[in-house]
């Protein structure tokens, strides 16, 4: 695989729905090889439906999805499965298998795709504990772990089948602000020592800031904004101000689309 292009994903024309609600619109967008990019917006504006959307989770009712050139939805399931394999996934709370030791959530996506030795599963388990600083905890279980560790594990299974794409979905959320800072480490130094694509989705502005080379704003089912973390920052959208600079007031607002107040206190809404 590969088509020589800059961007490992592109995004074109994609158009979602649930039901009658739009989560997509037209959302044009770009991974480009090698670099960490973010997705960030509001709440609601479909950013982990995004990912299951790159990852053929779910199937665009229009618009493209390339993966290296290929368009996901023509894809067989045989050669779907081939690609996905290509994609490393660390989930919002980590997602260990908690009747598992440390080295067997690790290991476990190489019992199950591969047929390596044991001898040799061992030596990469290891090695990518170590990668994570983790190496000493192989023989505990998911309960022993504190938050920080537990994601750090997941982040060593994301990596053990050597993927080019490995996808974060909310890896900051509930860290405290040591656990973050090694998280926000490990996202950097392993997609620049491992160059692989990295994809992050995420609320948190602050972080996001210090790891990511292009960060994308979505709303209304589109892209508000993109561009580096400096160059949001300083836009003048007042959406993106808002998002940006965590401000109460703004676009986005508090209340969900609802009927008069006081016609659905008075019992005469539809």
């Amino acid at each position: 695989m590969g088509d020589g292009s800059d961007n490992l994903i592109e995004i074109r024309n994609l158009k979602y729905s649930r039901g009658a609600r739009p989560i997509f619109d037209g959302l044009d967008l770009n991974i480009r090889r090698g670099e960490v990019t973010a997705i960030m917006g509001p709440s609601g504006t479909g950013k982990t439906t995004l990912l299951r959307l790159i990852t053929r989770q779910l199937i665009p009712q229009q618009g493209t999805i390339l993966v290296d050139g290929i368009d996901i939805s023509t894809l067989n399931t045989s050669h779907l499965y081939q690609l996905r394999r290509r994609f490393g996934m660390l989930f919002q709370n980590g997602a260990l298998l908690t009747d598992l030791s440390v080295f067997e959530n690790v290991a476990f996506p190489l019992r199950e795709h591969t047929n390596l030795s044991d001898r040799l599963i061992r030596h990469i388990v290891l090695t990518k504990l170590h990668a994570v600083g983790l190496r000493g905890a192989a023989g505990l279980m998911p309960a022993e772990l504190s938050g920080g560790m537990a994601r750090r594990v997941a982040l060593a299974r994301a990596m053990v089948m050597d993927p080019d794409i490995l996808i974060y979905d909310e890896p900051f959320v509930g860290l405290d602000p040591i656990s973050m800072g090694v998280i926000v480490r490990l996202v950097r130094r392993m997609n620049d020592a491992l160059g692989i694509t990295s994809i992050i989705v995420s609320h948190d502005v602050q972080e996001v800031a210090t790891v990511a080379d292009c960060s994308y704003l979505l709303s209304d089912g589109q892209v508000a904004a993109s561009g580096s973390p400096d160059e949001l920052s300083t836009a003048t959208s007042v959406l993106v101000r808002q998002f940006m600079h965590g401000m109460a007031d703004g676009p986005v607002a508090f209340h969900y689309d609802a009927p008069s107040y006081e016609e659905q206190l008075l019992g005469r809404d539809s």
